[in-house]
């Protein structure tokens, strides 16, 4: 059994406690898709309900910390220096449509620097957690990223830009470049949990841009636990705030920010 922080703990018993509610909401998606009320209402009632509860539990357990929801949802607690960065449902489109892939993301910051993360799919159960210096795990086992070394061996995973996000031209061009390069890429739905996914070594790597703070930070540092390599794109040291976002394993991040600066 992993030993885990007092924090750590809170993190994961508030986690588990919103995902009773979301799981029985996402049984009912199915339901909803054949009947004549729309969905879109359902899932701002299964994500409001899941972040009350989330910052119900963490308040109580922490009650000086901030909480950081989107940039919408601000809240600078008594201890201005420490908050809560959370993604009540990523992966929402997924829910929506009845798909089993998408997470509760919760990092705690303290003075800019992620001190420890989940993230977790309450239908396939499956926790991933990490404390800085501590290492990265999946529910009680060790988490190291991939050792593959050729990016044509690799599996590249990504996002997929919403509607409202401007720069289609410049991810169309990455990814154009990054399919002719690698064994194949794949779009799963879900930020945080394409995080995980190469932090447990099921992907090489992962990139996007233009992403929310609340989706990356705690794939970061479960990454970086787990030996990996997290930067912005173009090589640059704050991918948790400008939300352009490269990650993958040591042997292959050189070949990829060359690959996409040429």
């Amino acid at each position: 059994m992993t030993l885990r922080s007092p924090v750590l703990n809170v993190m994961v018993s508030a986690a588990r406690k919103a995902s009773k509610a979301l799981v029985r909401d996402f049984g009912e998606i199915e339901l909803l898709q054949v009947s004549e009320k729309g969905t879109s209402d359902f899932l701002a009632t299964a994500d409001f309900r899941t972040e009350t509860t989330l910052r119900k539990e963490l308040a109580r357990a922490r009650p000086d910390f901030g909480f950081l929801f989107d940039k919408a949802r601000n809240q600078i607690g008594k201890d201005p220096n420490t908050r809560w960065i959370i993604a009540p449902i990523d992966g929402a489109t997924n829910f929506l449509h009845g798909i089993p892939h998408f997470a509760i993301s919760i990092a705690l910051e303290k003075q800019g620097e992620i001190l420890a993360s989940i993230i977790y799919n309450p239908v396939q159960d499956e926790l991933y957690f990490s404390e800085k210096g501590q290492g990265a795990f999946l529910n009680d086992r060790r988490l190291r990223v991939s050792a593959r070394n050729r990016l044509s061996d690799a599996l590249i995973a990504t996002g997929c830009p919403q509607n409202e996000r401007i720069q289609h031209s410049i991810y169309l061009d990455q990814l154009g470049v990054v399919m002719e390069s690698s064994h194949s890429v794949r779009s799963m739905g879900s930020i945080s949990l394409d995080l995980a996914y190469v932090a447990a070594g099921r992907v090489e790597a992962f990139w996007d841009i233009s992403l929310e703070t609340q989706q990356v930070a705690a794939g970061v540092l479960l990454i970086r636990e787990a030996g990996g390599f997290v930067t912005e794109i173009d090589g640059g040291s704050d991918p948790i705030n400008t939300g352009n976002i490269l990650a993958t394993n040591s042997r292959l991040y050189q070949p990829m920010v060359e690959l996409f600066h040429n």
